[in-house]
């Protein structure tokens, strides 16, 4: 079921719906909230190594952190972002979100009429900052201005309550971005012994 304002603000009076520093009420719309651009950045690089390894099959494989550059903005500074170019930050609000509520995340309209995209979701039960990859579409660089609301979240009810903590992750109450633990993925250690069985290989 899709939230609306006087939903989304009856969760945030119970405190069932947590959200830190929510500087201004006029952050929660008709039937959304918005988000502001926070103050750290994995700025994606192109280094020496010809790619990024999101596999385990290569031992010598360099790991994605040498393709991130991480730099810091005060509140009312700029960040620009190049074309075509992806960087890993989150949002300046703490949120913490009720077990039977998850988000959809996307770009205010201003930003998107811009070429600049996200695509994320914020599971229930969620805590921490909300992670933001944002990818600059657009052939010209786009200056923004951290603190300022680039993001908007459309909340929805599911039928039951959930338990976010019920299984390990990889990415819990993070308050800065955080690099891809995609070599972490279970999946990716059978595929690999997989790989190693039929390759002849030896761990």
């Amino acid at each position: 079921m899709f939230l609306n304002k006087k939903e989304i603000d009856k969760l945030i009076e119970k405190k069932e719906l947590i959200i830190k520093p929510l500087l201004d009420p006029g952050q929660v719309g008709e039937i959304s909230i918005d988000f502001r651009l926070g103050y750290d950045f994995l700025v994606s690089i192109q280094g020496r190594e010809p790619f990024i390894d999101a596999s385990l099959n290569n031992k010598d494989r360099h790991p994605i952190s040498s393709f991130f550059q991480e730099t810091r903005r005060a509140i009312g500074e700029t960040f620009l972002l190049h074309p075509n170019q992806t960087v890993l930050t989150s949002s300046l609000e703490f949120i913490k979100m009720p077990n039977d509520v998850f988000a959809v995340l996307n770009m205010r309209s201003s930003y998107v009429r811009l070429g600049i995209t996200v695509a994320t979701i914020v599971q229930p039960g969620y805590c921490g900052c909300m992670s933001l990859e944002l990818t600059n579409s657009n052939k010209n660089p786009v200056n923004m201005t951290v603190g300022a609301p680039i993001i908007q979240a459309r909340f929805y009810r599911l039928a039951e309550k959930s338990n976010y903590f019920s299984k390990a992750r990889k990415y819990i109450c993070q308050v800065r971005p955080q690099i891809s633990a995609v070599n972490d993925d279970g999946d990716l250690k059978i595929l690999h012994r997989l790989w190693e069985e039929s390759n002849h290989k030896t761990s």
